[in-house]
């Protein structure tokens, strides 16, 4: 793999013409910039997600590249290259997912194993870093109401509260929606019913002053989350 052509890819193509490898390398190499201490952290903090979610897949393939491609946006198209940030998207499903083998313990409630899973994220990476999770982990929903609107709630306190928070969530759903035609009609009908209408408040979100992006950035997020509603539309208006 050429590294010029690797930068060069849209990260859905990397995916499927190289797959893991492929992400994994344009990783390197958007990070080889960076201080060998900040390499270091970013290296553990990749090989802690690609242990928790090794057994893990998005259908057709590895959910780490899901993880990959949402840090390598974060910095290529957002111009972000604060550590804290890139280790949480990084992570951003671990605790989610994971909670009892991060936190390393087999038993508790949903809650407990969360707060033990934050615990040990902030132990290894800092309190930031964990912080950071926490507000893109989902917390567990009352079966009695609809899951979405659970969804949608938890997502909009949660960036309200927390301006960096904003950044992981958007390149997560970014992923997630503009990159639903990447996926099986089935799954790409049910990502539409539960994403399109987090688009509004997305959007109000990311024009916020308080947002830490650059105009370009937002910009770019925007025209993103126009793309996303298109599909959502698509899928869902025919």
């Amino acid at each position: 793999m050429a590294p010029r052509m690797l930068l060069s890819m849209p990260l859905h193509a990397i995916t499927e013409v190289y797959g893991e490898a492929g992400l994994r390398e344009r990783f390197l190499l958007e990070v080889e910039s960076f201080p060998e201490g900040e390499r270091e952290t970013l290296t553990e903090a990749l090989d802690l997600a690609a242990r928790l979610h090794a057994n893990d897949r998005r259908v057709r393939e590895p959910y780490l590249n899901h993880l990959l491609r949402v840090a390598i946006r974060i910095i290529k198209y957002y111009g972000v290259r604060d550590v804290d940030v890139l280790t949480a998207a990084l992570l951003h499903d671990a605790v989610e997912d994971h909670p009892a083998e991060l936190a390393g313990r087999a038993t508790g409630t949903y809650q407990e194993l969360t707060d033990a899973a934050i615990a040990e994220l902030a132990r290894r990476f800092g309190p930031r870093t964990a912080e950071l999770v926490r507000s893109v982990t989902n917390p567990e929903y009352d079966r009695d109401r609809d899951r979405h609107e659970q969804y949608r709630q938890h997502v909009a306190a949660s960036l309200e509260r927390d301006p960096w928070a904003r950044v992981i969530k958007v390149s997560d759903f970014t992923d997630n929606g503009v990159g639903v035609v990447h996926t099986t009609p089935e799954k790409a009908f049910k990502a539409a019913v539960k994403y399109r209408p987090l688009v509004p408040k997305l959007r109000e979100l990311v024009g916020r002053p308080d947002t830490p992006l650059s105009i370009a950035a937002k910009d770019h997020i925007l025209d993103q989350l126009d793309l996303a509603e298109e599909r959502f539309a698509a899928i869902l208006d025919d």
